[in-house]
């Protein structure tokens, strides 16, 4: 166990879930769920393990479900991170992990699979959860080599230069991504920009990729006020980077991953615990 994962340390809401365990295999549990969250950035294989010991101990406890399942999209493990969501969903009726589920369905090489699961999800979902819905289906469709179609799915009332919502980064930062694999680089550049400053948490790197598709040092600058932008010798992100902006509920797969959102929320089991992000707007690798 790393240092500081006690069950005290676990939120209410999860506490609540462990309710139906025996006292000692929930403070058991609990502690498992803690040091998965302490570890799912910097050691998310070894956070893994702790959220499938947990799930051995408490399988049909859904936040137990939950957090092994987050725990797994952040690892890597897509068919492993769909099962336990699955079994969430199943088990809640909800759709908070709707967006991770697609996402999970990109990475495995199936597409068309997060596009059925965009259409059964409906309208009726949170707003953060459609947002990150919205982009992993443009991301399906770009993997589907529908590039026009993936830029018009993520227009929207919300797309507006001038809002400045939780997930308004995220959501600019996706919609320059797709127009630039569209080939529209001008328009790019500029919701790249965009992007930026939205971005007041620095979850993207949307500066460097305006600056790396043409845009001048001043247009960046103005874009970053207050800010110095150090430009790196690296290539711009492939289509898995990944996001992990948050919601109170749900990981968000990255903006421009063919899984990611994000998402791109804070799982209520295991990231709350400890303030970790997703894999974030540019984090995932590539399935």
């Amino acid at each position: 166990m790393p240092e500081g994962a006690d069950y005290s340390a676990l939120d209410v809401e999860a506490r609540a879930g462990l309710r139906s365990l025996p006292k000692s295999l929930a403070e058991l549990v609990g502690k498992h769920l803690v040091a998965a969250g302490m570890l799912i950035d910097e050691e998310p294989e070894l956070a893994l393990a702790h959220a499938r010991y947990a799930r051995e101990r408490a399988s049909r406890v859904a936040v137990v479900r939950e957090a092994a399942g987050l725990t797994a999209y952040h690892a890597g493990e897509w068919s492993e991170a769909l099962s336990e969501l699955r079994a969430v969903r199943r088990m809640s009726g909800g759709n908070a992990h709707i967006a991770v589920m697609a996402d999970c369905e990109r990475a495995l090489g199936r597409p068309e699979r997060a596009l059925e699961l965009a259409k059964e999800a409906g309208r009726d979902l949170p707003t953060d959860v459609a947002v990150e819905l919205r982009i992993v289906a443009a991301g399906a469709r770009r993997d589907m080599g529908q590039l026009e179609a993936a830029v018009v799915g993520l227009q929207g009332p919300d797309l507006d230069p001038k809002r400045r919502d939780p997930w308004s980064a995220r959501l600019f930062y996706a919609y320059a991504d797709n127009l630039a694999a569209a080939g529209r680089t001008e328009e790019s550049i500029q919701w790249f920009l965009h992007a930026a400053q939205a971005d007041d948490d620095e979850e993207t790197d949307a500066a460097e990729r305006a600056f790396d598709l043409g845009a001048d040092e001043s247009e960046v600058a103005a874009a970053l006020p207050g800010e110095t932008l150090e430009i790196e010798d690296a290539p711009a992100d492939d289509d898995y980077s990944t996001v992990d902006t948050q919601a109170e509920s749900t990981v968000e797969p990255s903006p421009n991953s063919p899984a990611e959102p994000d998402s791109a929320d804070t799982p209520s089991t295991v990231e709350s615990q400890t303030e970790a992000s997703t894999p974030d707007a540019t984090d995932r690798p590539d399935a």
